[in-house]
């Protein structure tokens, strides 16, 4: 799949600290198969990725569409689609599907979203769906839940 992950307050806190095991699970999803993408509304974050040395993992960067998400794509040169989205804005999460973290505002070592997202995933892969509640189908009938 294509995971799109968004910036602020979902892998980075307020502070610019990374929300705990982000790395280790864009590591895992790599290693799993999947392309990780990084987006976020407030433009390319290319220097926060390098930040925490996270470059290795992304195949891409872009920025995120904040409204009318499907021409957003385009509008903003996204040239992929996402297939799983895991981001603290519902909206965007409920367009194309995947997971709505509680937002990171302010580092916290005992932070286990990234765990959960990385079950959610497998639950999809598996089974086609997952029973947590932050999982979100896509809201289209293209959805896709394979890799």
């Amino acid at each position: 799949m294509n995971i799109f992950f968004d910036v602020d307050y979902t892998i980075l806190a307020v502070d610019s600290s990374i929300r705990p095991g982000t790395k280790e699970v864009f590591e895992r999803l790599v290693a799993d198969g999947h392309r990780v993408f990084v987006w976020s509304g407030v433009g390319i974050r290319t220097d926060e990725v390098r930040q925490h040395d996270l470059q290795d993992h992304v195949t891409d960067i872009f920025q995120k569409p904040l409204e009318d998400f499907e021409a957003g794509l385009s509008k903003f040169g996204v040239t992929v689609r996402p297939d799983f989205v895991i981001d603290d804005y519902p909206e965007i999460v409920g367009a194309f599907g995947g997971v709505l973290i509680r937002p990171y505002y302010f580092s916290a070592a005992d932070d286990e979203e990234m765990e959960r997202v990385y079950r959610i995933v497998g639950d999809v892969v598996a089974k086609g769906h997952s029973e947590d509640i932050a999982y979100r189908r896509r809201t289209d009938s293209t959805a896709s839940t394979t890799e």
